[in-house]
């Protein structure tokens, strides 16, 4: 390689470049003193590595502090090394990232934040990259003048002058054949090197894993995942939410009114962030953009604005984005087992030095001063809460405030009890060997499809439900002919007010059968965490799917059952879960929405 030469980057920031001769042009290297690394383009046909990785011409890569680059073969590595960092190498802009760090100091909330570095001179791309000891080359570099010494003895004869020419073209030809072979042997010794550690143990706690090369997204179901470059796994993550506790709005409003309209919320977040990373943390941050699902949102137009965040940072972070209801949004803890089973190379995540952040967090009207509104929802601390992890509000994590009120969801899935009556009374029977009606009482979603399907209809019963015959006129049908047939019936339907049962009640009246009524008797919040609970685990029975608005309309209307409509019995029928296996109750006794 020949000898750095300076370029400028962005906004008159010096930037060394190493580039060899365009005759054996192997890679460029752009050296990074802010971010404290160094980004490594390909340019010959052979592959280079960094630290393992293999890299094809045109493809790029970053290399940090302590990395190692593989240009000739296994024997004779580059390794990357940076001395103390410079205030004075990089414009302001560059001075940002992981430097952000060195100027901090013990804030008003007792954290621990590192002194401001001093200044050193600035290094060239060899202070870096220390040769290692290769055979030198015939040609020597000149002290006194920087370019390859001759014979200092002028000879006048021209036939000796040509031998000269002659001698340095079969030199750079030696030269450039060796760099092929040494370059073969390098790709062989790198794949092996690849398919040891691919056959090798996986790491269970914290490893010095290789920093991710190339920023790049993946989509997984309705989650989308960024890694950007610079990221590397670790036992220890820092998770935060984006909107209200990375970013806010430009513009004051609730809601953004264009791609652009953010910025960052407070000036200690940027900091504060790379001094987490300085100290092995990871960074992660985990969202809910309904809007995607919902067609509001482009998909690539937030992966942009992700990226533009990550930049105005300029901090290697791991961006999880749920773009649809289901197990991936918070508060369920999809994206967090993602980032455990398959996003952190393997490396175990201790829970004892891992936090949340995030601005959900159910704090009432007026809970600072200057806080009049309260929190839209609970969602973040529950997160933290279903998954097990210390929580903070922004402000009480890089404002240093005092914890403020909150208040919790009244339902608590949590409190399951496996173990209650199924209904009352007890002395009752669920079944009868003479002829009758069934009707249920219900909100969606409160188990009257799963308790007639394993208790009921076994015995006999023929089954009456909305969803699958169309309408209430049908269902009226249905149930006379089974009368008629001598048959019993379970309605399955709603049915909240007297109107709606009187129905089943007359056609048992006219066939001379007894009518009952099974009240499920699961309130509002625990029929719509069932209906979230289905619809992210497969069953056997089908159901329809249930917006918010058929439940409270159902609960407008309803009025408790009597005896008095008609009714020989009533049974209060409590929800009991039969849970197939322990991933879903563990998914059950989540909360699942804020």
């Amino acid at each position: 390689m020949t000898s750095p030469r300076t370029t400028t980057k962005g906004g008159g920031t010096p930037v060394t470049e190493a580039q060899v001769p365009t005759s054996m042009a192997l890679m460029k290297v752009v050296a990074r003193y802010a971010d404290q690394d160094v980004v490594v383009t390909q340019l010959g046909p052979n592959p280079s590595f960094l630290d393992g990785e293999k890299l094809s011409r045109s493809q790029s890569g970053k290399l940090t502090h302590g990395g190692t680059l593989f240009l000739v073969n296994q024997s004779h590595p580059f390794k990357l090394h940076y001395g103390p960092k410079s205030n004075g190498a990089a414009s302001g802009g560059a001075r940002k990232g992981l430097k952000a760090a060195d100027k901090t100091t013990r804030g008003r909330d007792g954290k621990e934040k590192e002194p401001q570095s001093s200044r050193v001179p600035k290094r060239s791309l060899k202070d870096f990259f220390p040769t290692s000891p290769m055979k030198s080359s015939k040609r020597q570099l000149s002290p006194e003048r920087g370019h390859p010494e001759v014979k200092r003895q002028r000879l006048d004869d021209g036939a000796t002058g040509g031998r000269m020419k002659q001698e340095e073209e079969e030199e750079e030809e030696e030269e450039e054949r060796m760099a092929e072979e040494k370059l073969k042997q390098l790709q062989k010794l790198a794949e092996e090197s690849l398919t040891e550690r691919s056959n090798g143990p996986r790491p269970s706690s914290f490893s010095s894993s290789n920093a991710c090369l190339r920023g790049s997204w993946q989509q997984v179901g309705g989650l989308m995942l960024y890694t950007a470059a610079g990221v590397r796994a670790s036992e220890k993550i820092a998770g935060f939410d984006i909107d209200g506790c990375i970013i806010t709005t430009k513009s004051g409003k609730v809601f953004p009114t264009a791609p652009d309209d953010w910025k960052i919320l407070y000036h200690e977040i940027q900091p504060r962030l790379a001094s987490l990373l300085k100290r092995g943390y990871k960074v992660v941050f985990f969202t809910n953009q309904m809007g995607i699902a919902r067609g509001k949102l482009k998909p690539e137009v937030f992966r942009s604005k992700v990226e533009e965040i990550l930049a105005k940072l300029q901090l290697p972070v791991q961006v999880f984005v749920s773009t649809s209801p289901g197990i991936y949004r918070k508060p369920v803890t999809g994206m967090w087992d993602h980032l455990c089973e398959k996003a952190n190379d393997g490396v175990t995540i201790d829970k004892t030095q891992t936090f949340y952040v995030g601005d959900a967090a159910g704090r009432p009207e007026n809970w600072a001063p200057g806080r009049k509104k309260k929190d839209f929802s609970c969602s973040d601390r529950l997160f933290a809460l279903n998954i097990g992890l210390q929580f903070h509000t922004p402000e009480e994590y890089f404002l240093g405030w005092k914890s403020a009120p909150y208040s919790l969801p009244h339902f608590d899935p949590r409190k399951l009890d496996s173990a209650c009556r199924q209904y009352d009374p007890p002395s009752a029977s669920l079944t009868s060997s003479s002829t009758e009606v069934l009707v249920a009482v219900g909100y969606p979603a409160s188990g009257k499809s799963t308790f007639f399907h394993t208790h009921v209809i076994p015995k006999g019963y023929v089954y009456v439900n909305r969803d699958t015959l169309g309408s209430w006129q049908s269902c009226v049908s249905a149930c006379e002919r089974a009368v008629k047939e001598g048959r019993s019936v379970a309605v399955d339907n709603t049915n909240p007010d007297a109107e709606s049962r009187k129905r089943y009640v007359d056609v048992a009246k006219a066939a001379g059968v007894q009518c009952r009524c099974f009240h499920f008797s699961a309130s509002l919040e625990r029929a719509k965490h069932n209906n979230r609970f289905r619809e992210m685990v497969p069953s056997d029975v089908k159901h329809a799917k249930v917006n918010d608005m058929i439940f409270h309309s159902y609960k407008k209307h309803f009025v408790a059952p009597a005896l008095d409509e008609g009714f020989s019995e009533i049974l209060q029928i409590h929800f009991v879960p039969n849970f197939k296996d322990s991933q879903s109750e563990t998914l059950y006794r989540q909360f699942s929405e804020g």
